[in-house]
């Protein structure tokens, strides 16, 4: 009986098979990395690097505040002056949580370098930035 079910099953196989309309892109977690440098260890220099380095993220990424999930950032035992997370909180990232953190002082390593681990909830894929003296930690990701 099941046999003879499926063979007149098989006989509709020329008709045209039902698709389901695409459903609108869905926001994923995504992980976006960057890294800059600053000129010299002050506040000012600092907080500029990171600044410009997140803002360039949201542009390349197309991110609102709001999309932001958190964020950590690293820098380099040669800044002293200013925690990098500040220039988000200048950015309104104010309900946004931060984690600073110092970097491993490893020998040839980029100096004065911010590093940032962006958590966010988006559409499309990351586009990681690298920019000033980090460009050179991953060149093919690095933004002329």
């Amino acid at each position: 009986m099941l046999r003879e079910r499926l063979s007149g099953l098989r006989a509709l196989a020329w008709l045209p098979r039902w698709r389901a309309p695409a459903a609108p892109a869905a926001e994923t977690l995504r992980a976006i990395r960057g890294a800059t440098t600053a000129e010299c260890d002050s506040r000012d220099a600092v907080l500029r690097a990171t600044g410009e380095l997140l803002a360039e993220l949201v542009r390349q990424n197309g991110l609102a505040p709001s999309a932001v999930i958190s964020a950590i950032f690293t820098s380099t035992p040669d800044l002293t002056s200013a925690f990098p997370a500040e220039a988000a909180r200048r950015m309104g990232w104010h309900d946004v949580p931060l984690l600073g953190a110092q970097e491993v002082p490893v020998p040839g390593a980029p100096a004065r370098c911010v590093r940032v681990l962006l958590h966010v909830r988006a559409v499309r894929p990351a586009a990681h930035v690298y920019l000033r003296g980090a460009a050179g930690l991953r060149p093919d990701l690095s933004v002329a």
